[in-house]
């Protein structure tokens, strides 16, 4: 089976109540495990990758790995996604270079001009058989180019949503109800501690997402910023020379709740970082003799897949939707 675009997953994903995995990619361990994971598991999969990934790997090799993907597991069906492609020309690269997928992220300009370059890449792209994403309201965070202040993030306003969708045309979209990117998504003083003195993050804003579901009826809405941040992960990378204090990411089960409702597609990058990086240090410290990066990366796919697996299984519902 060839590269797909998201259109009949959104459609499945809708109707059922599950959502998509959207996965980062920046190596070919960690194509290899949120593949594998899909496999075993019978779920469609979203790769995407941002525009850090891109200058590390280069497109080349990450459409290629997605070609050797596809090559083991022909029974998949896997979308090549651009994730916040800064304008029509990044959009434009990727869609003339095999992805069946882009997003135009131009939230952070006035609305005219975000409809306007919208508007612009998904006719092209329409025109080349690749869907487009496009996103409405601002997340804080960073990662990787994407860096917004906690104090420049704005929510969606639903009553935008229904012109931006008209006026554009783009085939899902990316709204702004509390998810944050990166492993620190939330200041400490955002957050409240619980029994275990574990920070826990504001609630998301389902208001606002029940109310963009009811203006854009059957539409795929997509949330992004939505790592869990997995503490025992958190916990071997801290145990083993790291240092990230107070990293705290997305409940799980508001992610599940979200993809009951309209949310179609569910993106996913620091988990897996975090994960690679647990095994990797781990590795290190467990085997200090060893210098073979097959022998360390291989735990650090080895977790990659073992996130991957649980998040397409236990939070986002898509196993057997193959």
């Amino acid at each position: 089976m060839p590269l797909v675009t998201s259109t009949e997953m959104f459609k499945k994903a809708y109707d059922g109540g599950y959502a998509i995995g959207a996965f980062n990619i920046n190596n070919m361990e960690i194509v290899q495990g949120i593949t594998d994971a899909a496999a075993e598991l019978k779920s469609p999969v979203i790769l995407q990758a941002s525009a850090g990934a891109r200058k590390y790997a280069n497109s080349i090799y990450l459409v290629k790995l997605l070609e050797a993907a596809l090559e083991l597991h022909p029974e998949v069906p896997m979308v090549l996604h651009l994730d916040h492609g800064a304008d029509f020309d990044v959009c434009k690269d990727c869609v003339d270079n095999g992805f069946t997928s882009v997003m135009i992220d131009y939230s952070g300009h006035p609305f005219e001009e975000n409809i306007a370059e919208s508007k612009r890449v998904a006719e092209y792209a329409h025109e080349h058989g690749v869907v487009v994403e496009a996103e409405l309201g601002t997340l804080a965070g960073i990662e990787d180019d994407v860096n917004v202040d906690a104090g420049a993030a704005s929510y969606t306003n639903p009553d935008q949503v229904e012109e931006f969708v008209k006026r554009t045309g783009v085939d899902s979209l990316a709204i702004a109800i509390g998810t944050s990117h990166g492993a620190y998504k939330f200041r400490p003083e955002q957050c409240t501690r619980n029994e275990k003195g574990i920070l826990v993050p504001p609630p998301l804003r389902f208001d606002i997402l029940e109310e963009v579901a009811r203006r854009l009826p059957g539409f795929p809405i997509v949330l992004h910023g939505s790592s869990s941040v997995p503490q025992e992960f958190v916990k071997i990378v801290n145990e083993n020379g790291g240092k990230m204090p107070d990293a705290v990411g997305i409940p799980e089960e508001q992610l599940r709740h979200a993809a009951e409702l309209s949310v179609c597609k569910i993106n996913i990058d620091s988990d897996l970082r975090i994960g690679l990086t647990a095994g990797i240090r781990k590795h290190m410290v467990d085997h200090p003799d060893h210098f073979d990066p097959r022998q360390y990366l291989s735990d650090g796919r080895a977790n990659v897949k073992a996130i991957v697996a649980h998040k397409i299984k236990d939070v986002l519902g898509s196993d057997n939707k193959i």
